[in-house]
């Protein structure tokens, strides 16, 4: 039960920001920072496997591995962007947090309009006549 050693592992760390923020603000948004990069740390397997996973299933399925190379970049680009966004939005810094969020989606949009065209041009083709 994973969940439980990172919700434990939270739960402690935010009991002891609350503690630490009335003395030393700046340590307690350290110990979160530091915190939510331990959970990643730890879930670091997690998303290996997956990745792996989902590579053995695109080689089955007879997939261009690009493809799946730039979803997956997608989702990694998705997920830094909303982790680095909850930091900043935690440091009090909700407008660059905003910026971060629009950068991310720009990057994503970017990334994905070769699978777009591809997809485009697949229907068309479909389409007689």
């Amino acid at each position: 039960m994973e969940i439980i050693q990172i919700v434990g592992v939270a739960l402690i760390a935010t009991f002891l920001a609350l503690i630490v923020k009335e003395q030393k603000p700046n340590f307690a948004f350290l110990l979160i920072v530091f915190v939510g990069c331990t959970i990643f740390l730890f879930l670091v397997d997690q998303i290996y496997a997956i990745i792996h996973m989902i590579e053995r299933i695109a080689v089955n399925a007879k997939v261009n591995m690009i493809y799946i190379e730039t979803i997956l970049k997608i989702i990694g680009i998705a997920y830094i962007a909303e982790f680095a966004a909850q930091i900043t939005k935690d440091a009090g810094q909700g407008a660059i947090a905003s910026k971060i969020e629009l950068g991310g989606k720009i990057l994503i949009l970017a990334m994905a309009i070769p699978i777009l065209t591809v997809m485009i041009e697949t229907i068309i083709q479909m389409i007689p006549g």
